[in-house]
Parts: structure tokens; sequence; C-alpha cells
């Protein structure tokens, strides 16, 4: 049977698959460090320039809003390139370091960012119709990641290591 689009349903739920299991890492990435680094850009705001910078955003109409939140991500993408780059030349190490780095610097600016602009951003139709379809498949597939045996497991083996840290510096 096929969908009104023309895709047979088995395929859609296949590639659906196949971009959540892709795309799960990176949410679980943006869930475990989005407050957090956020709130870390947060404390900037003690100093002036960056309080006055960050009253600006929150004052940008809907696209500048948008422009915005995309800035960071396009600045990032030369230092992404920068990490192929080394992978490439055989320094996997610093390549990952670099990637690494930028994911949390990115993540951290994204994230403080949205916390600034979301308002305007949800002026835009399209923005304020596809952001809540986002987060709801993202929650899903977030939700499906905490439920398997994988996550439990590795959750009781973290307990585990913050345990005997604790241990560790108590005695």
């Amino acid at each position: 049977m096929t969908s009104p689009s023309g895709a047979p349903r088995a395929l859609r739920s296949v590639l659906r698959a196949v971009a959540t299991v892709l795309l799960v890492p990176f949410l679980l990435f943006e869930e475990w460090g989005w407050e957090p680094l956020a709130a870390i850009v947060g404390r900037l705001a003690r100093l002036p320039v960056w309080a006055r910078l960050e009253e600006r955003l929150r004052r940008l109409p809907p696209w500048g809003a948008l422009l915005a939140f995309l800035v960071p991500v396009v600045l990032l993408l030369p230092v992404k390139v920068l990490a192929l780059f080394l992978f490439s030349r055989g320094h996997a190490a610093t390549g990952v370091t670099v990637l690494v780095l930028a994911k949390l610097a990115g993540t951290a600016v994204v994230a403080r960012i949205f916390q600034l602009v979301e308002g305007p951003l949800m002026r835009i139709p399209w923005f304020a119709r596809w952001y809540p379809r986002w987060k709801a498949w993202k929650d899903r597939g977030l939700d499906l990641v905490r439920h398997s045996r994988a996550w439990r497991v590795v959750r009781v083996f973290n307990r585990g290591i913050y345990r005997g840290w604790r241990r560790l510096r108590e005695s």
C-alpha cells in the first residue's frame, strides 16, 4: 500500500527508523548539553558588553532572530572542515578534539541564543508550525532510547562509576 505521497509505507518506516538511529546520538548530546551549556554562556551576561549583546538579541525581530540563531552554525562550519582536514592528514585525535570542542561551543552558543530569541522565532509561521513537530519527534526518539536495555545498562554503569568516585574522594 502506498501513502498519498506515493512512497510505500514500509519504505517510509525504514527511512524514519534510519533517520532516528543516525540522529539519536546527536539528540542525546544536545539533550545532555543544551541547558547546562546555555547556563554557562548565560553567566557571561555578568559582563556589561555581553549583557548588552543579549539585550539586543532579545529585541530582534523574527527574521533577525533566525539569522542570529543560524550565525554560530555557519561560523563553525570552517572549524568542522578543519577537523575533516586533520582526519585526512592522519591526525585523528586532533580532529576529534577539534570536533568535540566545536560541538560543545556551538551547542552552548546556539542554546543560549535560542533561549533569548525563541519568542521572536515563534512569530515566524513556518517555524511556529514545525518546531513543535520537531520537538515531539525528538522527544519520542529520546524516550525510545531511554527505555532501551542498552541505555539502562549504561546508566547503571555510570552510577557505579559515580559512587566509586564519590567513595574515593570521601576516603
